[in-house]
């Protein structure tokens, strides 16, 4: 199979496993993470182009579980967690990862919050070396294995 067709494939089952808990995913921890996540995947090779950011924001209001929370507001955490990445890419990442992080206490959420890093990273068909490794480095934050994600 080749690499395209594995993170097309990748992405869907991780968007499948993000919709059989759906109903799981509605506290703030995890929408905070997820908006953080988004953020860090888009900003992965340090720069944002605006189709990106229109990418992101795009997906981020047809998810069908990011539907639990306002779009507004989760454009709103989005933008927030971009500008610090943006301003100044290695502290904001601390920042990023410290609300990442937020999601650690529920397993659930924050294998959720890594799928749905995948699924953004995934999204465009290249998942590529950068967005690997920041969604790797949220694994670590997250205490979770990387490898359980393929990464």
């Amino acid at each position: 199979m080749a690499l395209w067709d594995r993170i097309k494939e990748s992405a869907s089952t991780m968007q499948d496993q993000l919709m059989a808990r759906k109903n799981d995913l509605k506290s703030g921890a995890f929408r905070d993470a997820s908006m953080a996540m988004c953020a860090l995947v888009a900003a992965a090779d340090g720069t944002v182009d605006p189709s990106e950011r229109q990418r992101v924001a795009q997906l981020i209001a047809t998810n069908e579980v990011l539907q639990n929370f306002p779009a507004d507001d989760l454009r709103r955490r989005f933008e927030e967690n971009l500008d610090k990445l943006t301003t100044d890419f290695d502290f904001g990442k601390v920042s990023v990862l410290q609300e990442i992080a937020k999601a650690k206490k529920k397993p659930a959420e924050a294998r959720a919050v890594v799928q749905i890093g995948i699924v953004i990273g995934g999204a465009d068909g290249d998942f590529d070396k950068d967005e690997q490794a920041v969604v790797r480095e949220a694994c670590y934050a997250l205490a979770l294995p990387p490898h359980e994600f393929d990464l």
